[in-house]
């Protein structure tokens, strides 16, 4: 059985004495790491940083990071990257520099890497950084932490996160807005007495096809420049297909549409708000009602329910960017309206307001004021990449967008899809920690 970059390879039964001593060689130093815990850098010590994935999203972390280094008085350097499309990260290194890696487990081997960024696509996610985390780096891992069949992959990085020590942050990069945090302590301080409801989305206009994503090369064919089977990973093995490599996001073999792609940017906020975590109960509707050329939804609709007794609606479609709401924390994320038994927390005109419980059918208006609060700061990916790296020196978990944060919001999207797909309600045994169709 040929062990492969993702794992044991099914469709092949050829085992090369070069893969063997590779993997071998790799096996042994992950076992020297085993029990032992890397070095923090000190606090003027200088950080590596590698990429895995060199595309457009990628791009926007170097740039971040090599901002940091040369004007935000931070000591860290891109040292390395990788990309399964050679040009892609040729392109990238001649910007930025850094050592080039076909293949990420040899990055994650090159000692002067001590973070590692991934922005690949969904189903690559968690594989790459449950190998880094098992490296001995820190991550930065991109939105959705895994691909929506990938609940005991999640489940499995959340563990190993925990276990390591190592630090992990996702790309939810609004969580560096202080509204939510802000949010979070009013919740905490019973302004709004017991949660009981929640409301948020994500309304846009793009089908991810020809416009969204643009095929680098039409004439890009699988070689020593394209490696298209590091591309697939784990998914259903298939004939090279130009449009299925380059605009990925619109097939369900490697995306989920707004459910994993963009929810998480959405339900993250909320769940911090409110201090939840597995849902009980998800139901979801929706499906290609706009952009036919492509395999994924673009209108998705969630209702979440927690044990907690919260409820949580996360509504979108990609085929209209009106949003009813009264103001926006990011391009299409509509702000969330958080509900209690004693008033209303949302944000508008760029302040965070608090509308008190009104007067009805047996119920008495409370005697709380209206109040508007002032928004510390908004949203900022160099910021968010800062306090990730002060997280780094100092071996502190509690990143802005945390690991377990995430694994709680990636089981709902995770309910949601295969809910969907499967015609029924998910529900969710927390004490197993397992989803029931």
């Amino acid at each position: 059985m040929k062990i492969g970059k993702y794992g044991p390879d099914k469709q092949s039964g050829r085992l090369t004495r070069r893969r063997f001593m590779k993997e071998a060689s790799r096996a042994a130093a992950a076992f020297a790491v085993l029990g032992t815990s890397r070095a923090r850098a000190g606090a003027n010590d200088k950080l590596g940083v590698g990429f895995i994935g060199c595309g457009g999203r990628a791009n926007d972390h170097m740039k971040a990071v090599h901002w940091l280094k040369e004007h935000g008085g931070e000591a860290v350097e891109i040292v390395a990257m990788c990309d399964a499309y050679r040009p892609r990260m040729a392109k990238s290194a001649n910007g930025f520099g850094g050592k080039q890696y076909t293949d990420y487990k040899d990055l994650l081997d090159d000692g002067n890497v001590d973070i590692v960024c991934i922005a690949t696509p969904d189903h690559q996610h968690g594989y790459q950084a449950l190998d880094a985390i098992k490296a001995g780096k820190d991550v930065y891992c991109e939105k959705p932490v895994t691909h929506w069949r990938q609940f005991e992959l999640t489940k499995k990085l959340a563990h190993e996160v925990k276990k390591s020590g190592r630090v992990l942050q996702l790309g939810t990069q609004g969580m560096s807005d202080s509204a939510w945090h802000q949010m979070k302590k009013l919740v905490q301080q019973g302004r709004i007495g017991q949660p009981i409801h929640a409301e948020c989305g994500y309304f846009r206009v793009g089908d991810w096809g020809e416009r969204g994503m643009p095929i680098d090369d039409a004439n890009a064919k699988p070689g020593k420049d394209l490696d298209w089977e590091a591309f697939l990973g784990d998914s259903p093995k298939r004939e090279f297909d130009v449009s299925r490599y380059f605009r990925w996001r619109m097939y369900e073999d490697y995306a989920g549409g707004p459910c994993t792609d963009l929810y998480p940017h959405s339900l993250t906020p909320v769940a911090h708000i409110l201090g939840v975590k597995f849902p009980s109960m998800v139901a979801a509707t929706g499906g290609k009602y706009r952009y036919q050329e492509r395999e994924v939804p673009d209108t998705f609709n969630m209702l979440v329910d927690y044990p907690e007794g919260i409820s949580v609606a996360v509504l979108g479609t990609q085929g209209n960017n009106y949003s009813s709401s009264l103001g926006t924390r990011g391009a299409g994320n509509r702000v969330p309206v958080i509900r209690g038994w004693e008033g209303t927390l949302t944000i508008i005109d760029n302040e965070i307001a608090f509308i008190p419980r009104s007067a009805g059918w047996m119920v008495e208006a409370s005697k709380e004021q209206p109040e508007r609060i002032k928004i510390e700061h908004g949203e900022d990916q160099v910021e968010f990449w800062r306090t990730f790296l002060h997280r780094c020196r100092d071996g502190n978990p509690k990143t802005l967008s945390p690991m377990d944060l995430g694994y709680y919001v990636q089981t709902a999207c995770h309910m949601a899809m295969l809910g969907l797909k499967a015609g029924k309600i998910a529900k969710f045994d927390a004490e197993k920690e397992q989803i029931i169709l």
